[in-house]
């Protein structure tokens, strides 16, 4: 919903009265004689203007009904019909003069406009000046602002829950889905679809608002857009907020170098400068101040910029300096929230004064810039440094691991290996005794069967000498024995097969035993291993064996020395010799120390060797994935150059089709415009021919009832003569 807050009736009227010059605000209008003509003008116009207002009650019921018509303020509460004083209609005169020749000013006597800005714009006209500070009268974005407002935006739900804690106390914004909170939620939302990398921000939301104060919400939205592009409040809303960062060092060294004492004290009670001027910055010390002295800092910040906060918050320390010393952190903090905002409750001449008294040097703060993007400079490598060295430090880890874990796996699988050949032996042997068994009970039951057929043998040749003399008991007989000799052979097979069996399953055994030792590590690998876990083993025990040395080296060495220090104590009592002998143990002794010495640098050495051993691999392996990434990388670069490329290309043709299209439909508006124009052109034209024409038919009719009514005759040139002569005279 676009709110059309109107300009007050003074305003437009100053600001579509005759230009003038500029004047000095001693002008009193009540002294005509010293006016120029153009101001005697200009002032009627203004009384007839208020005259009008107060006769009008329709106009009267606009401005005080609805905001959509309000001319006055929301930051004051005074009326535009309200009789004003000389000096304020001084005011007003003056700055319609320099509404209307803004351009003029703004060239010609720009620190006169600076001046009178310090001193404070009027309200009635601080819609008007804002947009010319900034430069955000015609704005292109402006015609955008409807169609921004039919979109939906990600940041919707953070917008909402903030409406209400913008400016809690103030009528505009107080009540829950008020005008104000619509409007505000407009223009924060419209903003947030405009510039998709900043969003939405706490504290822009206060800005807003003052200008939503002011002016309308399409107006208020082209002002902030110009505030956030032209006042660096884009770099401080950014997520990283890098541009407050840069303003809190910049305003610290200004505290360091004009308020030491401040400055020491702020250290040793560990009280940052964020802790209580990030919001003077990010806000415009609209969240700190009353709104009257935050709307005139907030002038002088249309005008000049970010400067005006550094200068005003160094005036507040100046003036707090001997409390703040007195303090401790808690103590200093309810100061700043509680005691300094109701110290300007007078006014803000006073901190204004102030404030442009303090000594700000441009170039300086120039050079802090430099001095703070170095130092994030080395921030951000050292940063990247430490994360490179964990990396590699992880890496390393994980090397170290892998490696336990692989030796740890070795040795399981080598144990493994010599328990299951253990097993398998054993299993082996069980086997090969059972196949012994099964062989013994085979050739057992052959010989019982070789001694079973013998008998049948036996028997079949004895029955048959017997067959003649006993014909009767003898096929009994035979019978019952050939029946026991079936049986023991039936017996017999069974046991041989069942023998049969038993050598197959110890057959079968043997080949998955085979199998099973196929599939086990053979004896290289084994053998490998064994000489891994040796050479293991061996570096263990050289280790462990160098380490001997060295200890049995330091306590030789500790012996030598307490000799040493034994002859040395009676070296004055002995003889030359002895003092000769002496000197030449010192000196084996101070060999041997250096022998010592130079073994354990040779080992230092060494160790440090194999260490760059591996890091130099380290550092090649990760050049060489560097280099791979690298490549990848410059090809995706160069494929995205060359999409970009299409991009900007199709976009020209995009532009130029635009343009076309635009000139196109300009010059068919021309062209209609133009047929309209013929159009009631001839219209008009032939509207004049038909009233000639009635004209001419009622004056002859006229002259038709006159000659009929009066026989007298006319002659026939009279008659011509009254004909052509009538229409010209209506006419």
């Amino acid at each position: 919903m676009a709110s059309q807050v109107a300009t007050p009736t003074s305003l437009q009227t100053t600001a579509t009265s005759s230009s003038t010059s500029l004047s000095s605000p001693g002008l009193s209008p009540s002294s005509p004689a010293q006016l120029s003509p153009d101001d005697v003008e200009l002032l009627a116009k203004l009384e007839e203007q208020n005259r009008l207002l107060e006769t009008d009650s329709k106009s009267l019921r606009s401005m005080n009904g609805s905001r959509r018509n309000s001319g006055s303020s929301l930051v004051s509460s005074s009326s535009a019909s309200s009789n004003l004083s000389h000096l304020e209609e001084d005011t007003w005169l003056l700055w319609g003069r320099i509404v209307n020749e803004w351009e003029e000013v703004r060239k010609k006597k720009e620190k006169q406009l600076k001046d009178l800005v310090r001193k404070g714009v009027p309200h009635h006209f601080r819609a008007i000046v804002w947009q010319l500070l900034c430069n955000a009268q015609n704005m292109p974005i402006k015609d955008q602002y409807s169609e921004l407002l039919k979109m939906t935006s990600p940041c919707e739900k953070l917008i909402r829950r903030d409406i209400a804690r913008t400016y809690p106390e103030h009528e505009f914004f107080k009540e829950k889905d008020s005008l104000g909170q619509e409007v505000l939620f407009n223009v924060m939302k419209a903003y947030s679809l405009v510039d998709r990398e900043v969003g939405y921000c706490q504290g822009s939301a206060f800005i807003v608002g003052l200008l939503l104060m002011q002016m309308p919400e399409e107006e208020a939205f082209c002002v902030f857009v110009k505030l956030m592009q032209d006042y660096r409040l884009r770099e401080l809303f950014k997520p990283s907020m890098a541009e407050l960062g840069l303003c809190m060092y910049q305003f610290e060294c200004m505290i360091q170098e004009q308020l030491p004492d401040l400055h020491m004290h702020f250290q040793a009670q560990s009280f940052h400068t964020s802790m209580y001027a990030s919001s003077w910055f990010l806000t415009i010390f609209l969240t700190s101040f009353p709104l009257p002295v935050a709307t005139r800092i907030f002038d002088i910040f249309m005008c000049e910029g970010l400067e005006i906060v550094f200068r005003v918050g160094l005036a507040i320390l100046q003036m707090n300096q001997a409390e703040l010393i007195q303090l401790d952190m808690e103590g200093m903090l309810q100061h700043f929230q509680r005691v300094i905002p109701h110290q300007l409750d007078s006014g803000p001449d006073k901190v204004i004064q102030a404030a442009y008294q303090v000594k700000y040097n441009a170039k300086k703060m120039k050079k802090l810039e430099k001095e703070y993007t170095t130092i994030k400079t080395k921030e951000m490598e050292e940063q990247v440094e430490i994360k490179r060295l964990r990396t590699e430090n992880r890496l390393l880890k994980q090397r170290i691991d892998t490696l336990e874990k692989e030796s740890a796996s070795l040795a399981d699988r080598l144990i493994q290996g010599q328990v299951t050949r253990a097993q398998e032996a054993e299993e082996n042997y069980l086997v090969k005794r059972e196949l012994a068994t099964v062989k013994q009970q085979s050739e057992e039951a052959n010989a019982q069967l070789e001694q079973a057929k013998k008998t049948i043998e036996q028997l079949q040749q004895q029955q048959q000498p017997q067959q003649q003399p006993n014909a009767k008991g003898a096929p009994r007989y035979s019978e019952e024995s050939v029946l026991q000799l079936e049986r023991e052979l039936v017996q017999a097979r069974l046991k041989e097969a069942e023998s049969q069996c038993a050598l197959k399953e110890m057959q079968d055994k043997i080949l998955d035993m085979e199998k099973r030792n196929t599939s086990l590590p053979d004896d290289t690998n084994v053998a490998r291993l064994q000489e891994e876990l040796i050479g293991v083993k061996l570096r263990e025990a050289e280790a462990l064996t160098g380490l001997k040395e060295l200890r049995q080296q330091v306590r030789d060495l500790e012996e030598h020395w307490q000799r040493h220090l034994a002859r040395t104590a009676g070296r004055w009592k002995d003889s030359p010799k002895k003092n000769t002998l002496s000197e030449l143990q010192d000196e084996l002794m101070s060999v041997r120390l250096r022998e010592a010495e130079a073994q354990a640098e040779l080992r230092e050495t060494r160790q440090r060797m194999l260490e760059l051993e591996t890091q130099n691999q380290i550092h090649s392996n990760q050049l060489r994935r560097a280099e791979q990434e690298s490549r990848c990388l410059q090809e995706c670069v160069q494929t995205l150059t060359l999409q970009n490329k299409d991009l900007h290309a199709q976009l020209q043709e995009i532009k130029r089709r635009q343009a076309e299209i635009e000139c196109k439909s300009k010059e068919e508006v021309m062209a209609v415009r133009l047929r309209e124009a013929d159009n009631i052109a001839a219209m008009a034209e032939l509207q004049q021919q038909i009233s000639e024409l009635e004209i001419q038919v009622k004056s002859r009719h006229t002259l038709l009832t006159m000659f009929v009514s009066h026989p007298t005759p006319h002659p026939p040139c009279c008659i011509k003569l009254a004909i052509s002569t009538t229409p010209s005279q209506t006419t």
